[in-house]
């Protein structure tokens, strides 16, 4: 396979994101943040690592959270401009919500908001660590997820606030929206998901994984929901007003000997793309039924791996530090 874009870092990739205008940006976790096409590198967090990273809500640049307790803007044009520090913390996630120009991250048990229109900050605080944050799409709530179940905020109101739970015994890992905000749904350290319905709480219980899910993606305007977890790549209908109660899920392409690292799906599109432990990367058509290999030797674990808008171009990266970029042939 001939690839558009393809160089070695020598630094496990954290992220490889495609921002507002389809430009790839990529995160090491060396502290470094490299523009690919613009041949631009920077060093975002000198001397430590980079935990996590989401492009701005500005859909510019890529924010990055470090083990040196900054949280750090990144354009390719300006450089690293340093957004908050907290000394002694670790900031490994990050959320943001583009409609309402927010910015979310966790210290522990502290979220903390930044609102970009108002220039103001606030924190919330929670009676465990906070492993995962999602807005609803109007930047109106936040959702942390936590031990036993998912704290709601009302994000820009006072931080004085009695926040509301969604509760379920365990610990919740990570956490996406519906784009409909009619569902949220987490991943749990018990290798499972699990959901709510938001307008009336009701829990759903999506079960049968064999291993802990690390990345969950929804796509084709909210109708499907991807995981890992297995040895393909798992997807949930959300069709109906029920969202996956009473349906099945569907596991794409199972390989044997490999577990699915990561997915990422078309917003608009049945187009689903996937990287696993064993460093290959395959792209199907949910519709046709047709996978695509987009890298089919075995390597290095793929660790991010991301779709343009459009579901044209694939970007991903890999525990060694290799970034790839493919665009099909014309």
């Amino acid at each position: 396979m001939t690839f558009a874009y393809q160089n070695s870092f020598d630094s496990y990739v954290v992220a490889a994101l495609f921002d507002a205008l389809d430009e790839p940006v990529v995160a090491l976790a060396d502290g470094r943040v490299v523009f690919p096409e613009a041949n631009a590198r920077y060093d975002a967090h000198p001397d430590a690592s980079i935990l996590s990273a989401v492009i701005h809500p500005t859909g510019l640049g890529v924010i990055t959270g470090g083990d040196d307790g900054r949280v750090v803007w990144t354009t390719k044009e300006a450089g690293p401009i340093e957004l908050a520090s907290h000394k002694g913390a670790w900031i490994d996630v990050i959320a943001v919500a583009p409609e309402g120009q927010v910015i979310a991250y966790a210290t522990a048990k502290k979220v903390h908001v930044l609102d970009l229109l108002k220039k103001e900050s606030k924190i919330f605080t929670h009676e465990h660590s906070v492993s995962d944050l999602v807005f609803d799409p109007k930047a109106r709530k936040l959702y942390c997820a936590t031990y036993n179940g998912v704290v709601v905020w009302f994000a820009r109101i006072d931080e004085k606030q009695k926040p509301t739970k969604l509760f379920w015994a365990g610990s919740h890992t990570k956490i996406a929206m519906a784009p409909s905000s009619e569902f949220v749904i987490t991943a749990m350290q018990e290798s499972a998901l699990h959901g709510w319905r938001l307008k009336d709480s009701k829990d759903m219980r999506m079960g049968g994984y064999p291993a802990k899910i690390k990345s969950l993606n929804f796509f084709a305007k909210g109708k499907l929901l991807a995981t890992s977890g297995a040895n393909g790549a798992v997807v949930w209908p959300f069709l109906r007003a029920n969202g996956p109660m009473g349906e099945e899920a569907s596991e794409i392409n199972p390989l044997e000997g490999t577990m699915v690292s990561c997915v990422a799906g078309a917003p608009e599109e049945t187009i689903l793309a996937a990287g696993t432990e064993d460093g290959r990367v395959w792209l199907a058509e949910l519709q046709s039924t047709h996978i695509e290999w987009i890298k089919g030797e075995k390597g290095a674990a793929i660790t991010s791996l991301s779709l343009s808008g459009e579901g044209t171009r694939i970007l991903f990266g890999d525990e060694d530090g290799t970034v790839y970029i493919f665009e099909p042939a014309e």
